[in-house]
């Protein structure tokens, strides 16, 4: 059952020694000695972190020690009502690429890796710094430079972090998809931000199986006029080169160019660092741009403060390179850690895939998105008390964690650790709420609202809710917001994403509940709220209760409106192996529902499905189904390029013209 905000259930309390130690009681000391802020509790901080702006941001500033070439002259200048807009450490020049060398650990692993079809390896911190200065090398030598755009389509493997950090170095503009992309999906990303440079490889392993994309980089070369030179990247073989209009490189070649030492274009606290893409399955993918001040400062928060990332750590989040969780899960470098990378299926050859490979690396951190939590759970995956003695804490984000989740992981991995529930996005490369090492964890509840993000639950009317569900929205500016959406003239497609419903402010599209503890609750995407007699339910809790039933591996809830003001809620399941959807399972879906939350829950009706659709990041599509079911011409309803598994979307598109 959803967890009673008058008694939460507490599954896990932090020790004094466990605090002490934290980077985040380090940084509220020194608050206190350095900057004569004093702030007793998480809570006091947050509280002067969104109440003082600027002075917080200025105090990360120091405390992180960031280097600036030139001196700020601002530290913020926000326009008057709105947050659009918001110019943050004006007159400062820096560079992220060279915050990450700074704490290089010599002889330490920089990056460890393992894929399908690789065994366990280390670059070392002088190898990663050896191979950067080589590709930058290289890079100038075909004249890149500050603000040319660099594009990549590579699996989640070493050399992306290497080239990165390259384009990074000399100021370029850096943008990633995965190969797992379909190419029109690639090509809309990329054609908007006119690459010079293309990195490829030749394809990626799943679940054991290749998937060759020569033809798809012949295609896509095609299709962008700007392109220079494209980077040959063999990892599935060693098959030659593609053929394609511009001319082609090898990496090895690349690689193996003679360089001095690696040297670092200092570049405008807003000058771009990265461009990252929406899910594109209602439209062109939004080319959504960070500053590189922005998020050099946003990822020394995040993953310094709230993922207590330290020297020496071993830091690890399941994702591909068309996630903004690899350039997050990144950031580990610019704090001394170890960065694991695993490159292949979560569940092949088996479910315990990650959980082994975190016992082989030794991880600190593990993370991943809550579906594959949510599927060990159902597959009853247990393992013996000190299976991970490495094991500090455990992320999870992309979708709601449900509160078995929560006291699964608990039961079933570890018990003393640190779950670090954490939601916010592409929009921002990071989290608006998440986990704070000085706090408890109580079941099905995020810890807390970020530093420096000022988040509320807003009614219809804007104003504020306590112990109530409503619209998230962030009040004050941030400096990883985005600068732009790249060519996007007037700001047009940016104001209308964030800024429409609450004129100035940011509204985010979820749906969420904040505690009088100052805890979250997160019920899925506004955008897919069921309206069930006039009473709005978050998806989060229809999947919560059917999540609990063994016989069920998966489902989808929508809410359609029809004419009159009635309402149609369809529940889609997909039956677990070896089971169908019989009356006596439908029977017992219903009574889960209303048994834990209420009658409203119970849909009106339940229909089978082999798979239900999910984005190639691993959302559920919720919102282009609903727009099929009402009747939306499937091609405008969504991106099929954009999508893990089209065919799921065909037996909805059958409902509506059978």
């Amino acid at each position: 059952m959803m967890t009673d905000p008058s008694s939460p259930q507490l599954l896990w309390s932090p020790s004094p020694e466990w605090i002490r130690a934290s980077r985040m009681e380090s940084f509220r000391v020194w608050l206190s000695e350095k900057q004569n802020v004093s702030c007793n509790t998480y809570q006091d901080l947050w509280q002067w972190s969104v109440d003082h702006v600027a002075d917080f941001w200025e105090a990360l500033w120091k405390y992180f020690d960031v280097q600036s070439h030139t001196p700020c002259q601002q530290v913020l200048d926000q326009p008057a009502e709105t947050l659009l807009g918001s110019q943050w450490f004006t007159g400062a020049t820096l560079n992220y690429a060279e915050h990450v060398f700074r704490n290089a650990q010599n002889g330490q692993p920089a990056i460890l890796f393992k894929s399908e079809r690789h065994p366990l390896t280390a670059i070392t911190w002088d190898e990663l710094q050896s191979k950067v200065s080589s590709v930058a090398a290289w890079l100038k030598s075909k004249g890149i430079q500050k603000g040319d755009r660099v594009a990549a389509f590579l699996p989640n493997i070493p050399e992306a972090i290497i080239a990165f950090l390259a384009v990074n170095s000399l100021g370029g503009v850096w943008s990633s998809c995965s190969p797992d992309f379909g190419t029109a999906s690639v090509v809309d990303r990329f054609q908007q931000i006119e690459p010079r440079i293309l990195i490829a490889a030749d394809g990626y392993s799943y679940n054991g199986k290749p998937f060759d994309k020569t033809k798809a980089v012949e295609e896509l070369a095609a299709q962008l006029p700007t392109l220079e030179t494209v980077v040959w990247l063999p990892y599935l073989n060693d098959a030659p080169p593609p053929h394609t209009s511009a001319p082609v490189a090898l990496w090895k070649d690349v690689e193996a160019t003679q360089s001095n030492k690696l040297t670092f274009t200092p570049v405008p606290f807003d000058h771009p660092i990265w461009v990252l893409y929406s899910s594109g399955t209602t439209g062109k993918p939004k080319a959504i741009t960070h500053s590189q001040g922005g998020i050099l400062l946003e990822h020394l928060k995040a993953m310094g403060l709230h993922q207590d990332c330290r020297k020496g750590d071993r830091f690890f989040w399941y994702s591909t390179t068309g996630w903004m969780m690899w350039n997050y899960a990144n950031s580990a470098l610019l704090h001394g850690a170890t960065v694991v990378l695993y490159d292949g299926a979560a569940a092949f050859p088996d479910i315990n895939a990650l959980w082994e490979f975190a016992k082989e690396a030794r991880i600190n951190h593990f993370g991943g998105g809550a579906a594959y939590y949510i599927a060990c759970m159902k597959k009853d995956v247990h393992f013996p008390e000190g299976a991970f003695p490495d094991l500090r804490s455990v992320g999870s984000t992309g979708s709601p964690l449900p509160p078995e989740a929560f006291e699964w992981l608990y039961h079933s991995v570890k018990k003393d650790m640190w779950l670090i529930s954490l939601s916010g996005g592409t929009d921002i490369c990071s989290g608006f709420v998440g986990g704070a090492p000085m706090l408890p964890v109580y079941k099905g509840e995020i810890q807390c609202r970020m530093l420096g993000c000022k988040v509320e639950a807003f009614d219809d009317n804007g104003q504020p809710l306590v112990d109530e569900v409503g619209e998230m929205v962030i009040t004050e500016p941030m400096p990883s917001m985005p600068i732009c959406f790249w060519n996007d003239p007037g700001n047009e497609r940016y104001r209308e994403s964030y800024f429409d419903m609450y004129p100035g402010l940011w509204r985010h599209g979820d749906w969420v509940k904040i505690t009088p503890r100052g805890t979250l609750v997160i019920y899925g995407r506004s955008d897919a709220t069921l309206n069930r007699g006039g009473v709005r339910i978050g998806t989060s809790e229809v999947y919560s209760a059917v999540d609990s039933i063994p016989e069920v591996a998966d489902s989808m809830v929508v809410c359609i409106e029809r004419e009159g003001g009635a309402y149609y809620m369809p529940l889609f399941v997909v039956p677990a192996e070896g089971q169908q959807l019989t009356d006596g399972l439908k029977q017992k879906i219903n009574q889960t529902l209303k048994s834990q939350y209420s009658p409203r829950h119970v849909p009106d009706e339940i229909i089978a499905v082999s798979e239900i659709p999910y984005t190639i990041s691993g959302k559920k599509m919720e919102a282009p189904v609903k727009k099929i079911l009402m009747g939306m011409d499937p091609e405008k309803a969504v991106s099929k390029d954009a999508m893990r598994n089209p065919k799921a979307l065909e037996p909805f598109i059958r409902m509506v013209t059978a």
